[in-house]
């Protein structure tokens, strides 16, 4: 049936029933975890090639260690007829290293006020005057030609908008391969609505820039929710971009972004998917909102009692055998399965891109 994903063989089946998820039910926001060497990514890849292959659903992938760039590159040994409808599917990957492919580009001036501020690191409170020139340059900044943001701004016989254009330089944002400066930007590229973009985050000199990636795009997806397009939002390694605790201006946006669209996005089709190693690095308002939960390997005691309290539809003696799963092994429970189940992952259809570095032998 479309509205089943099979995605593995139930552990509990003497005859080795195939484990299937709801695909109806993506449209809830959804926890995935596991500790390293779990087969996390692995897995997680099996379920959204199965979405890519029965559902109309776009993804929107962070991918912040490059594992899902080949998500479009189909295995020799994937079965044909799937094989086949999978090449069919529109797959967009945006690259942050050069070089690399199609390069990940956003343009700066069309970023919410408040992000580009926290780019540049200024408070509307503790640095009034920069923040309030910024926003009275809102009206000049389609007179920018050139894209040549630092000489427009010291073009201008206002001294702040020349200490603006110093700060620019000062911290090397002007210089940040991210924007676009006329070229395409990755916004373009998710509303045109591929089957899936993957946006690679690993690429970039700095976690600042990658982090300011990650911000243009859940802006763009929230500032135009009331388009009401279902998509899911698949965040790998959630715990960088969603932490309880946030440093930096652009971390503390990013956390509230995603804590919003947590807390609001599903009514306008904004569907998370999250997945972490560390349930208690992610931030709880965020987790306490995943009606879904796809868990697999975890030893440690404390993120099994934060698990076990929050995801209270996921029985505490299903849970209590995470410690001994065998990579590939995952516990599924919420609203995306009929009931709980221990479930051993089925095989990728496409290549995983990410990989160990490998111990060399004499």
């Amino acid at each position: 049936m479309a509205n089943e994903l099979t995605i593995g063989t139930l552990l509990e089946s003497e005859s080795a029933a195939p484990a299937r998820l709801l695909a109806s039910r993506m449209n809830r926001h959804t926890f995935w975890c596991g500790q390293s060497g779990s087969g996390k990514t692995y897995a997680l890849g099996v379920a959204l090639e199965q979405i890519m292959l029965h559902t109309r659903l776009p993804l929107v992938i962070f991918d912040p260690n490059s594992d899902f760039v080949k998500l479009g590159e189909i295995r020799d040994d994937a079965p044909e007829a799937e094989a086949a409808e999978l090449r069919t599917r529109d797959i967009r990957v945006r690259h942050s290293t050069t070089g690399a492919g199609d390069p990940l580009r956003t343009r700066f001036l069309q970023m919410p006020l408040r992000s580009r501020a926290a780019i540049l690191q200024i408070d509307p409170v503790l640095n009034p005057d920069d923040y309030n020139t910024m926003l009275r340059m809102e009206t000049d900044i389609s007179l920018i030609e050139d894209h040549d943001l630092v000489g427009f701004m010291r073009s201008h016989p206002d001294r702040i908008r020349h200490e603006l254009a110093m700060r620019l330089e000062n911290l090397g944002v002007a210089e940040w391969k991210l924007w676009a400066w006329g070229e395409r930007s990755i916004t373009d590229e998710i509303d045109e609505l591929p089957d899936a973009t993957v946006v690679d985050l690993g690429g970039f000199a700095t976690q600042a820039e990658s982090r300011a990636a990650a911000l243009a795009v859940l802006d763009h997806l929230w500032e135009n929710r009331e388009q009401r397009i279902g998509r899911l939002i698949v965040i790998d390694e959630a715990h960088n971009l969603c932490t309880p605790e946030p440093a930096t201006p652009v971390e503390k946006l990013l956390t509230e972004r995603i804590v919003q669209i947590a807390a609001e996005g599903r009514k306008y089709g904004l569907w998370l998917l999250l997945s972490t190693q560390r349930p208690s690095k992610v931030h709880p308002n965020a987790l306490s909102q995943c009606d879904n939960l796809a868990l697999m390997r975890m030893s440690s005691p404390r993120d099994l009692a934060d698990l076990s309290e929050v995801f209270g539809y996921a029985p505490e003696s299903l849970l209590e055998r995470s410690p001994a799963f065998t990579q590939g092994q995952a516990l599924f429970a919420g609203g995306f399965v009929d009931q709980p189940s221990l479930v051993q992952m089925g095989a990728r259809l496409t290549h995983e891109g990410g990989s160990d570095v490998k111990v060399p032998l004499r």
